[in-house]
């Protein structure tokens, strides 16, 4: 009897124990790792450089983690950008001059994603959502050719349907041209802010022009010019790559400028950073509404936007004697357009620790997720507009994450 009960002992304290590896294994400090589902998590491999982004699919943003080991869909091509429409992700290629590929994404019942496309494009430089379609334009430097190529993207069939030229030295005062920052559905037509960029210098986004703003509005889907859009309280409308547009619930349009325009070699715009506002269903700048940013952003500049609801924006800001065109700022702070408040976000670590930042976020029910990386490892962070607070989420071993979405599942 006390033989069996003995054996018995050892044989449970074995499971026991294998258990208990078992667990800490999956569970090291807590963080299981979680099941596949509707969100889509973009991350490149942090051991390698210029290596294709992986694609990974996940049931939660606020816990957990997941890896790039041995999981998710590898991306053709090094330079990759996103964007979701129709319920389909869409992966774009940037080939730096070169056409590149768009491959189209659907997710199945199993969360996994299924390929339904891949077909060569031109590499642009601004992609937008347009309805059920996707805009996408290549935008010339070339003071000899000054053309914007358009390309309109239907997501049902994923095939271009429609196409068309802009001459961009007709948008821009003097000998220069435009460049088209982004591009922005404003009701029924298509607002495409713009830098002004000296014809002499094709390398460069050097302007004469550097304490002013326009706003090219095309009609859609034909893309013909109506009007532009200009002001003197602000310089050029977002960055290169980096929308500065946002449209709120009653149609009203908020503009930000991050007062970066040069002249080759530094920044000479007068203009701080600032926002200005289209009221809805008119065709120029509210003269009332000036809200300067770096007046209560204590020597910070915006960098981006991404509206969030209820008027607030999350803006990632930088400090101004650090200002450049391409700087992705590292503080964040939830900006309220209609008060015109900033109040800094808690929770996400000192600017210093950050090593990179995502900027093709994911924004649901007042809360924005953002992928930031330090040396601690790659975390989503959940940051509530309402409170301007963040809480460190799902866990992305061995990537860094680089971009957010979420589809439904396709039965």
């Amino acid at each position: 009897m006390k033989k069996f009960n003995l054996y018995t002992l050892l044989f449970i304290s074995l499971s026991l124990f294998i258990t208990s590896c078992s667990d800490d294994d999956n569970t090291p400090n807590g963080e299981a790792y979680v099941e596949p589902g509707p969100y889509i998590i973009t991350a490149s491999p942090q051991e390698s450089e210029g290596v294709a982004d992986y694609l990974l699919t996940v049931e939660t943003l606020t816990q957990g983690r997941t890896t790039l080991v041995g999981n998710g869909i590898e991306q053709d091509g090094t330079y990759r950008y996103y964007i979701t429409n129709n319920n389909k992700f869409f992966s774009l290629l940037y080939g730096q001059g070169d056409p590149g590929a768009v491959t189209t994404y659907e997710m199945n019942s199993s969360y996994g994603l299924d390929k339904l496309s891949n077909f060569q494009a031109e590499t642009v430089q601004s992609f937008t959502n347009v309805d059920d379609e996707v805009l996408m334009t290549r935008i010339s430097r070339n003071s000899a050719n000054p053309i914007a190529s358009w390309y309109r993207l239907d997501t049902e069939s994923s095939t271009i349907v429609g196409e068309g030229a802009i001459n961009t030295n007709e948008l821009a005062p003097g000998d220069e041209q435009a460049f088209f920052t982004w591009m922005t559905q404003v009701g029924d037509k298509v607002y495409a802010p713009f830098m002004s960029v000296k014809a002499c210098c094709n390398d460069s986004f050097g302007t004469e022009y550097p304490d002013q703003t326009w706003i090219a509005v095309y009609s859609y889907p034909d893309m013909q010019l109506e009007k532009i859009i200009e002001d003197d309280r602000i310089s050029f409308i977002g960055r290169y790559f980096r929308s500065g547009l946002g449209v709120v619930e009653n149609g009203d349009v908020y503009a930000f400028s991050s007062g970066v325009a040069t002249n080759n070699t530094e920044a000479v715009s007068t203009n701080p950073s600032a926002i200005l506002k289209i009221n809805s269903g008119e065709t120029e700048f509210d003269e009332d509404y000036y809200f300067n940013l770096e007046e209560v952003a204590e020597g910070y500049y915006a960098t981006n936007q991404f509206y969030v609801e209820n008027g607030m924006f999350l803006v990632f800001m930088e400090p101004q004697e650090s200002k450049g065109a391409y700087t992705d700022g590292g503080r964040l702070a939830i900006v309220n357009v209609y008060n015109e408040t900033l109040t800094w976000v808690s929770g996400t670590p000192e600017e210093s620790e950050i090593i990179n930042i995502s900027v093709n976020n994911y924004i649901e029910n007042g809360v924005a997720h953002v992928g930031i990386t330090t040396e601690e490892g790659s975390y989503i962070y959940n940051i509530n507009a309402s409170s301007a607070s963040a809480s460190r989420g799902l866990k992305v071993e061995a990537g860094t994450i680089t971009a957010i979405s979420k589809l439904d599942p396709v039965e």
